[in-house]
C-alpha cells in the first residue's frame, strides 16, 4: 500500500471519528443540564429516575451501552437492525453515557453558586429563570470549564469504541492497516492525530476559561 492510500484510508476514519466526536457533544451538552436540574431538584422522583440513569450510564462499560442500543431492537422487539444503523447507535451511546457524566459536572456547577445569589436575584425582581440564565449559569460554565474539557479530550480517544459495533473509525482503521501491512506508520500516525486534537482541545478550553476569569 503506498503512503498515499494509507493517508485516504486513515483521513477517511478520522472523520468519521471526529463526527462521532461532534454530534456527541451536540447532543449531550444540552441534554446534560435538564437531567442536572431534575437531579438536583425538588421533585422525589425525578431526582431518583435521574439518579438512576446517571448511576447507570456510569457505572457500566460504554462498549456494552454501544452493544446493547445496537442490538437491543432486534432482541427486545423483533426489529430488524441494517447496516446503516451501526453510527446513528454510536451517536445514540455515546449521547446517553456522555449526558450523564456532563449532568454531574453541571450539578456540582450549580452547587458551586452560593445561594445568596438567587436570593439577591429575586430581590432584584428576575424570575427563577432569569436569575438562573443571566446569574447562575453564566458562572456555573466558569466553573464547569475544567472538568468538561476532561470529558472532552477523553471523549475523541473514546471514539475508538465505535469497533465494538463495526463502525470503522480512526484507530480501527490503523489497526487493520498496521496489520495488513505489517508496519507501525499507522498506529503511529492515528496516535499523531489524537494527541494533535486533544492538543487543539485543550488550547481551546484554555482560552474560554481565561475569558471567564472575572467571574471569581
Amino acid at each position: 500500500m503506498s503512503i498515499q492510500d494509507m493517508i485516504a484510508q486513515l483521513g477517511q476514519g478520522m472523520l468519521t471519528s471526529v463526527l462521532i466526536y461532534a454530534l456527541t457533544l451536540i447532543g449531550a451538552v444540552p441534554l446534560a443540564l435538564p437531567l442536572a436540574l431534575a437531579r438536583g431538584g425538588k421533585s422525589k422522583i425525578a431526582r431518583l429516575l435521574t439518579g438512576a440513569y446517571i448511576s447507570f450510564m456510569r457505572g457500566t462499560p460504554l462498549m456494552l451501552q454501544l452493544i446493547a442500543v445496537y442490538f437491543g431492537p432486534w432482541y427486545l422487539f423483533r426489529i430488524r437492525i441494517s447496516d446503516g444503523y451501526r453510527f446513528h447507535a454510536v451517536i445514540i451511546a455515546f449521547v446517553l453515557n456522555y449526558a450523564a457524566y456532563f449532568a454531574e459536572i453541571y450539578r456540582a456547577g450549580i452547587a458551586a453558586v452560593p445561594k445568596g445569589q438567587r436570593e439577591a436575584a429575586a430581590v432584584l425582581g428576575y424570575t427563577n429563570a432569569q436569575a438562573f440564565f443571566r446569574i447562575v449559569l453564566p458562572q456555573v460554565i466558569k466553573h464547569i470549564l475544567p472538568p468538561m474539557a476532561n470529558e472532552f479530550i477523553t471523549l475523541i480517544k473514546d471514539t475508538s469504541l465505535a469497533f465494538a459495533i463495526g463502525v470503522m473509525e480512526m484507530f480501527t482503521l490503523a489497526k487493520q492497516i498496521s496489520s495488513a501491512q505489517r508496519s507501525m506508520a499507522p498506529l503511529i500516525a492515528a496516535a499523531v492525530f489524537y494527541y494533535v486534537f486533544n492538543a487543539i482541545v485543550a488550547f481551546i478550553m484554555g482560552r474560554a476559561e481565561k475569558r471567564l476569569d472575572y467571574y471569581r
